[in-house]
């Protein structure tokens, strides 16, 4: 959030209005200084989709809006208008593809106001918390048989639940999660929403705030269990952003160590990290979950030059813990040498 300490600033000063969730071809007008002008742009479409989208930038899962007005770099940050000119959202995100055309995405002012209230209660900004748990639909009738769900009831499987998570204490593998603060969930993982549509249960997480406590009901071992569980923010084995802090590193006889995040990703391997990063750092980021708080992925960065190092220069990017890495059997279990270092606690 950015503010400026000069009064005059606001001086006839008219802010913009916030607009309710729009609706499916509703009009919307896009503002912002894209690329090819100083002037600003304005461009126009409608409302084509509205669901749980991913957020490229932050790296999670929250309400989105799909509008087919151009959306290009530089409108990003910029305000998109209803036909009363309020703010129904954010230009954030575009998709880019070869069958794909002017589809582009808004932040919409739902979660805008769950930013600012979330601010206004802390502080500062805490995040959108999670269950943790990650589940799968439940649409095959042999596998709601197999796992004692009758005819009338309805879930997705719980296939894992963070270790870090308050709900570790309480839900299970293949616990069948039902309903979530009342709201019933069904096998495709659904919610209703407003009339005639339906969305991604995970809105109902979203909407509350870190801290919060979360009534959900589920079926094990065909008994139907109900838990009230705390919502915490995701803590992640490779987190998404450092917070503006310089990175972690370590370096021992000229090994440099690095604690892996996204960040560190994107300026190794460019913006095309999730696609050009060895297969073993992106299985970390895209599937491992944390056993603990204080967990990090830690890997070799880069070998400087030093005698004592000779023959391991081409290490590079190379995960430490893997217990059939040539770093991890070969070098840093190694005892002796100058000032007798040893493996220094990374396992």
């Amino acid at each position: 959030m950015l503010t400026v300490s000069n009064d005059e600033f606001w001086e006839d000063v008219t802010p913009v209005n916030f607009g309710s969730l729009p609706r499916l071809q509703d009009g919307v007008t896009v503002v912002g200084y894209p690329i090819g002008g100083d002037t600003i742009s304005v461009t126009s479409g409608v409302v084509s989709r509205i669901e749980v989208t991913s957020y490229v930038h932050g790296a999670t899962e929250l309400l989105g809006v799909q509008i087919d007005a151009a959306i290009n770099a530089g409108n990003s940050g910029g305000p998109a208008f209803n036909d009363r000119g309020e703010c129904v959202g954010i230009a954030f995100q575009s998709l880019k593809h070869e069958d794909a055309e002017n589809i582009g995405y808004v932040i919409p002012t739902p979660v805008i106001d769950h930013f600012i209230t979330d601010y206004v209660r802390n502080n500062d900004y805490t995040g959108f918390p999670i269950l943790g748990i990650e589940w799968q639909k439940m649409e095959n009738p042999d596998l709601r048989k197999a796992l004692g769900m009758k005819s009338t009831q309805k879930g997705v499987r719980i296939r894992r639940v963070e270790p870090t998570a308050p709900a570790f204490a309480q839900l299970r593998a293949s616990d069948i999660l039902m309903s979530f603060d009342g709201i019933d969930i069904a096998n495709d993982g659904t919610v209703p929403f407003r009339h005639g549509e339906r969305i991604g249960f995970s809105y109902l997480v979203s909407k509350k705030y870190s801290g919060e406590c979360a009534k959900v009901k589920i079926l094990r071992d065909g008994k139907s269990k109900e838990f009230d569980i705390d919502l915490v923010n995701h803590k992640r084995l490779v987190p998404a952003h450092i917070k503006g802090k310089p990175p972690s590193y370590y370096i021992l006889a000229g090994i440099v160590f690095a604690a892996i995040s996204v960040p560190y990703l994107r300026s190794e391997y460019g913006k095309d990290y999730d696609y050009d990063a060895p297969v073993k750092l992106l299985d970390k980021l895209l599937h491992s979950m944390s056993q603990s708080e204080d967990e990090q992925l830690v890997v070799v960065s880069q070998v400087l030059v030093a005698d004592i190092n000779i023959g391991y220069e081409d290490i590079v990017n190379t995960q430490v813990g893997d217990r059939s890495t040539r770093v991890q059997k070969e070098f840093l279990c190694w005892s002796g040498g100058v000032n007798g270092w040893q493996c220094c606690g990374f396992q």
